[in-house]
């Protein structure tokens, strides 16, 4: 990675530590690309956990994508404290940081002060 990414990557997680009260960002330094399987389940994956999470006791939720070719594990929670308008809005926000500053790896968290997401290529257990 040259100088100019590396920068840019940097300054990225300083504005969403000063915007959006992120605690902790990891990304796996595996990647894939485009047209990769893996980006249609790791969508199916993503999209489930917006749309389950808020609505789901306790606003924790796991799941997997049905696509055998190129599984994708997630997890998303949300502090129980939080409406489910709430818990909705900061997944939305914390995907959106996942993408600007994971983009294109096989796995990566990312947690706010009030919710997670982590997803990976592999089963995990939180």
């Amino acid at each position: 990675m040259g100088y100019l990414p590396k920068l840019a990557a940097a300054a990225m997680i300083g504005l969403l530590l000063f915007c959006s009260n992120v605690t902790s960002v990891l990304c796996n330094s595996g990647s894939y690309s485009e047209g990769d399987p893996f980006a249609t389940s790791l969508a199916y994956v993503l999209e489930d956990l917006e749309a389950v999470t808020p609505k789901r006791k306790g606003h924790d939720f796991f799941n997997t994508s049905p696509y055998p070719n190129a599984f994708a594990y997630g997890h998303a929670a949300c502090n129980q404290n939080l409406t489910t308008s709430d818990c909705a809005t900061c997944l939305v926000d914390t995907k959106a940081a996942l993408f600007g500053t994971c983009q294109n790896r096989i796995g990566s968290r990312l947690v706010l002060h009030d919710c997670a997401i982590r997803y990976e290529q592999y089963a995990f257990d939180d």
